[in-house]
Order: C-alpha cells, then structure tokens, then sequence
C-alpha cells in the first residue's frame, strides 16, 4: 500500500501527468487478476461480523508506518484465504489506500504463473496512481522489451525506481503460482520494498504454508514481515464466523425457496456447523449445493448430514463426496462404468485444464458433444461455475475441488480419481489432433493473402474468428500438457512429424494471437525431452 496522502500529492504535482500518454500494449497483463475483476465479481466477501478481528489486526498492520512491510496470512486449503483477502482489497480500494492486486489461480493462464505479475501489478499502479506515469514511461521508453525481461529487472525497472520517486498492495494464493522458482524471486524482491523512499508500502501476501513459501520467506531478513496462521485461529471464533455464513445462507435459501419458517431444524444447523469448521470452503459448497434448483433443498440438506457419522473421511471427502456421490445412483454397473469414463474425460480435463474453456470449445477439443458435456456437468453446478452461455469458460470455484480429484490417495479407491498424468496425456494428444485437422494450423492462418502484412494491421475480430479459442488454446498448451504427461520426443514419433510439418504454421499462429514470446521457452522445454 501507498502513504495516500503522498499518493494525492503525487497526483497533483503535474494534471498534464493524468493524461499523459503511455503505450500500454507494453505492458501486457494476466486478464481477471485484480480482485475487482468480473470473472471473479461473484465470489465471496466476508459477510458483516465475520472476521473481524483478523481483520482489524491487518488494517493496525496496514496503518503503522512502523511496522513491517510484509504480512503474510497462511492457512490450509479452504480456510477463507482468498474471502478475506479480497474484502481486504475492497475496503481498502473504498479508502483509495489500495494500489494494487494480484490474485493468482492456477488454471487460469497467466494468472497460474509470474510471467506477467509485475506488469499487471504496474497497470493496476497506473490507473490507481496516476502520478506514477511519468517514471513507468520512462522505464518503458528505456526498454521497451521490460515485459519479456527476467522478473528481477522488471521489479526494479517498472516499480522499485518509479516508487522511490503507500497503500495497500495485496498478493493473493501465492502457492497458486505453478513454478516455485518464480515464488522464490518474487519474495526476495518483495521483500525489498522495505527499502523504498519516502513512501510506505504495505504488501499483504496470503498463501497455504507450503514449502517453497516457507523457504521464501524464511530467507528475508528479521524485521520485514509478520504473519498469522488462519488455521490456528481459535475455534471458537472460526465457528462463530461459520455459523452467521451458514444461517445467512440457508435463510435465503428459506425465503428464496418459500420454505416453512422453521426450515432447517436448529440441530441440523448445529451439525453443518460442526462439519465445516474449520474449513470456510465446506460451508460455502454444501449451502451452494442445497441452494440448487434443480433439487429439493431438504433433500440435499440431508444428504450433506449422512456424512457426520463418517469418521474415516477427510474434510475435504465430506466437502465433496456428497455432491459426485449422486451421479452414480441406482445405476447398472455398465451405465456406471461409462459415467466414469465419462466423468475423467470431461471433469478430469476441466481440472487439469491450463486455462479455462468453454462447452463449446471442450466439445471441438475433446472431441464429445456438447450435449453430452452438459449432461454431465448439470449436476455440478456447485463445484463448477458453468455459465448459462455455451460460449463462456467453466471454471472452478475453488482449488480444493482439483486437490481433491488428483489425491494420490484416491488411485484405485474411488471412480472420481483424475490420474493427472494421464489426463495431460490425452489433453496433448487431443491439442495435437485439433492442430493437424482441417480446422486446424495452416499456411497464411487469417488468409490474407499479402506476407507482408504487419500484425497490428491484422483486426482482431479476423484473427478470433480464424482462430478459435480451442485453437488457441492448443496452440499455447500442446508442449504444457505433453511435459506433464511425461511422454518423450523421438524420431518419427507423431510429435516429431507434428513438428516437421506444422511448425512454421505454429509459429504463424501464436504470432497472431501474440504468445511468440513463449515459443523460445516451448522449444526448450521440448528439447528436454527428446532421447
């Protein structure tokens, strides 16, 4: 966070600075990871008298110019990490004492990785700070290639230099970020804020207590950061806070419903309470998953209820195995073998998925109708966020749902176990068949006829219309899936020959949708697997 007085003062030096003009296709940013963004705008804030005193510790934190420039909130999945950190960001913004967010998700493209978090964090600066526009342009004008430059140099260039010329900056699911090196620079060059002159910058970091975060941020030096474990919070409290959440819920659920007023019993409140804490996340996808219209809340209430006598499950079993639980009932054991396959063909990729699609797109991609992918998701409509349109991605709503799939644990014990290996498997071989149909790569990709037609020129509505978002996604993520799969390169393999033909149309393509910046990186990750 800035000093938003000095913020003002900035702002004011020059009004010519307001508007002065910055080239911001320089500053290319990871789409929806501010955490005001509308992909995320339906996602929870803590309600009225939840929270509140870990939430009156960081505001003290933030308002100390004292104090330590980093506070790190760290908890287990499902804690309410992510619920606190953008009612933090909220109030804060409402103050005009936020400069900037990032909120990583993996799975989410670029917002799953650091390739673009300081330029996003630097866009979020400029519109928040106008005063800052003069020292980014500069930096930009210097170099205009900053945002391909190694995460250090952008750090120093974009915001250490431009700052020294506070508010709140929060940094959400850091563990989010896929690689682990890229968490380690990013926490020693946070952790050189403390540094910056005259202004006061306030860094709110939230993340599980995973190990590379751990290593990060036990490497800082004494006196930069604090932190508060979310999970150690006293139960007392964590119960408190989950039960308003629940009775809040379920009482729109009552009036939305038209329900008795006596709707649901006070010990079956009192046993969903139980059940969740200490995980925000249980609460938040059970009263999801009775809110449901397509069935009757009583019942789905107390299917939620079967699972308190269940001792040997996880939370996170209890959290979900009530909802997939359903999609195999009084069925035969063919119809239920394929609702399996089914369900790892389709769920398994949403899951595994780099960056969200829609059912229009996993239909061409996976080669499955979209109907049969809309039958298969309309009963998940509490795990998933599936829009009405056919054209707008299904994502997510929590991390946890993919822990859950992917456990180790699971292998041979549960028909809802996603082998993730061979899930990329099928998802790099299904990329590779989209890439080398008709539909897929070709010479001269928005046939203009002309070679020597400069990108910029080309209309973007040409470019999405001849490249379609499944397209583009197998053009961006073939090599990603492939890696994962832990399959190899070698001669006269279908990857080898994919190359020799389709190569120069690849290069083509992720020039139009502009990822040429990755294919240098791509190419080296694929050198690695030849032998």
């Amino acid at each position: 966070m800035l000093d938003f007085g000095q913020k003002m003062n900035l702002a004011n030096q020059n009004t010519d600075n307001i508007h002065m003009k910055l080239d911001l296709t320089k500053l290319p940013i990871a789409k929806g990871a501010s955490f005001d963004s509308h992909i995320d705008e339906h996602n929870a804030r803590c309600l009225a008298n939840t929270r509140v005193e870990l939430r009156r510790q960081i505001a003290e934190w933030a308002e100390d110019r004292n104090g330590k420039p980093i506070f790190w909130l760290k908890g287990v999945a499902g804690t309410g990490k992510s619920t606190i950190a953008r009612s933090v960001a909220q109030s804060f913004a409402g103050q005009h004492q936020l400069a900037a967010s990032f909120f990583f998700k993996r799975g989410e493209g670029e917002r799953g990785n650091a390739i673009r978090f300081f330029t996003t964090i630097v866009a979020d600066l400029i519109a928040r700070v106008p005063g800052l526009i003069s020292g980014i342009r500069k930096a930009l004008d210097a170099d205009p290639g900053i945002s391909e430059r190694v995460l250090k140099d952008q750090f120093e260039k974009l915001i250490l230099h431009p700052l020294s010329a506070g508010s709140l900056t929060s940094f959400n699911a850091l563990d989010e970020c896929e690689q682990e090196e890229d968490i380690r620079v990013i926490l020693q060059l946070l952790a050189r804020t403390k540094d910056i002159k005259p202004v006061s910058l306030r860094i709110l970091v939230t993340s599980r207590p995973e190990l590379p975060i751990r290593l990060g941020f036990k490497q800082m030096s004494d006196g930069t950061y604090q932190d508060l474990i979310l999970h150690e919070v006293p139960k007392r409290t964590i119960e408190h806070d989950i039960r308003l959440f629940i009775e809040h819920e379920l009482r729109q659920i009552r009036e939305q419903r038209s329900l008795s007023q006596n709707w649901p019993k006070r010990d079956q409140i009192q046993a969903l309470v139980e059940l969740a804490v200490p995980l925000f996340i249980f609460a938040v996808t059970a009263c999801r998953y009775i809110a449901d219209r397509r069935d009757n809340p009583t019942k789905h209430l107390e299917i939620i209820l079967q699972y308190r006598s269940t001792t040997h499950v996880s939370q996170l079993d209890r959290t979900y195995l009530p909802i997939l639980s359903q999609l195999f009932n009084d069925e035969d054991e063919a119809y239920k073998q394929r609702r399996t396959n089914e369900f790892q063909d389709i769920v398994g990729s949403i899951v595994v998925l780099e960056s969200p699609l829609s059912i229009l797109s996993l239909a061409h991609l996976l080669q499955i109708s979209k109907e049969d992918i809309k039958c298969r998701l309309d009963s998940l409509h509490s795990v998933l966020s599936i829009p009405d349109s056919e054209d707008l991605p299904v994502r997510l709503l929590h991390l946890s749902f993919r822990d859950f799939l992917i456990d180790a644990q699971k292998k041979g014990k549960s028909p809802f176990w996603v082998d993730e290996r061979e899930t990329h498997k099928r998802l790099a071989s299904k990329c590779l068949e989209l890439l080398s149909s008709p539909e897929g790569l070709q010479q001269d990709m928005c046939r203009l006829l002309n070679p020597g037609t400069l990108r910029n020129e080309i209309d973007k509505r040409t470019i999405a219309i001849c490249l379609s978002p499944e397209l583009q996604y197998a053009c961006c993520y073939w090599a990603h899936h492939l890696e994962r799969s832990g399959c190899h390169v070698y001669e006269e393999s279908s990857i080898y020959l994919f190359l020799q033909r389709y190569f120069l149309y690849w290069l083509e393509a992720m020039s139009l949708i502009r990822e040429a910046y990755k294919c240098i990186h791509i190419i080296n990750r694929l050198q690695t697997l030849t032998g």
